[in-house]
């Protein structure tokens, strides 16, 4: 019998590529196939190591593109789920941008949910299959000083982004709920760890840092997020696709809440503690910068669903995570010219002449 086969879009992405390698290494029994448009923020050099392996299957494909995409779905043996991360997600971007947002996040999330709908019915239907739309915990807008946003928290977005992600997340609802498709969510706080691209605020202080150049503090730094280190979330997120219930949606969160200064600060102090510098240098770059508009002022999740009813909890303390996620950036400084350069891009021309 042939293999089973799982979708993960967005594989090349920060969150996507850390899923891939984990779902090709642990499960050699499934086909992984990885959809990428390979847009800024994609990257096959953050799957290097596995690329190779018999089990694993790249395909450069735009979402937003119906007709390739029907193609490629249709031709997928023993396609058993999809595992969908691939959004753009940078809140400054879509304030200066929201139509790529609407069209990625919206329509190709319907493109999508089409696609593999028709497939399934005409392959014997949703039995034992499984659509697992991975979403964010800034559709349900912000919080004040107390309380933390639950599965039932009313969705709220300020942003385009997170008003682009709340519309995708309805349209996974409606095609449960009006066809039967066995949809699950998950919403999650902000990520951190190795290969995240470096627009995003720990890699780009991390830079910085290495730079000398200004650490940007939007307002006055007192921004609250909860904080989940790449491989927890990766972890929740395998949880949630094999034992996750269909029609159900579960939050991810850190239990780990930091202001942005607060964060700064103590990335500074690791940052000296490594680099061998005096404490307070790192810390010295802090800038405080005009603030962007929409700017929510807490996000706290509250993972208790996800915890009784699954068995998943994060295992990595922010501050262990927080030195993993240096050294890293430290030991791949390459990787990080790399994409700051945009070489990175002569790999994937590489990579895509040799597939």
């Amino acid at each position: 019998m042939e293999r089973k086969s799982i979708l993960v879009t967005g594989g090349a992405g920060f969150i996507g590529s850390h899923v891939v390698k984990h779902l090709v290494r642990k499960y050699p029994n499934y086909v992984i196939l990885n959809v990428d448009a390979l847009t800024y923020a994609g990257n096959l050099e953050n799957l290097k190591e596995i690329e190779n392996e018999e089990n694993y299957v790249f395909f450069n494909i735009d979402l937003r593109d119906r007709e390739k995409l029907f193609k490629l779905i249709h031709g997928i043996l023993n396609l058993e789920g999809v595992i969908h991360l691939a959004a753009e997600s940078h809140v400054d971007r879509s304030i200066g941008h929201p139509m790529d947002f609407v069209q990625t996040n919206i329509i190709g999330t319907v493109n999508l949910l089409d696609a593999v709908r028709a497939e399934w019915e005409r392959n014997g239907g949703y039995q034992g299959k499984k659509f697992l739309h991975v979403s964010t915990d800034e559709v349900f807008g912000a919080l004040g000083e107390e309380g933390q946003f639950t599965e039932e928290t009313p969705y709220n977005p300020h942003s385009p982004y997170s008003a682009s992600k709340a519309a995708s997340d309805h349209m996974v609802r409606a095609y449960h709920d009006t066809y039967g498709m066995p949809t699950v969510i998950t919403n999650c706080s902000n990520n951190y760890g190795p290969n995240q691209f470096p627009e995003k605020l720990i890699p780009l202080c991390i830079q910085n840092i290495l730079e000398k150049k200004p650490l940007p503090i939007y307002g006055d730094g007192l921004y609250t997020r909860d904080w989940l280190y790449v491989l927890d979330h990766v972890q929740a997120l395998e949880t949630v696709y094999f034992e996750g219930k269909v029609g159900e949606s579960y939050n991810i969160g850190g239990f780990n809440e930091w202001t942005n200064i607060d964060l700064v600060r103590e990335l500074c102090a690791q940052m000296d503690e490594k680099l061998d510098q005096e404490r307070g240098t790192s810390e010295s770059l802090i800038e405080f910068v005009k603030d962007r508009p929409g700017h929510d002022l807490r996000y706290a999740i509250d993972a208790t669903k996800i915890s009784t009813e699954l068995g998943w909890t994060p295992e990595v303390t922010f501050a262990q995570g927080l030195s993993y996620t240096i050294d890293w950036y430290l030991q791949n400084r390459d990787w990080l010219e790399r994409v700051n350069s945009g070489a990175y891009r002569d790999y994937e021309e590489i990579s895509e002449q040799s597939s």
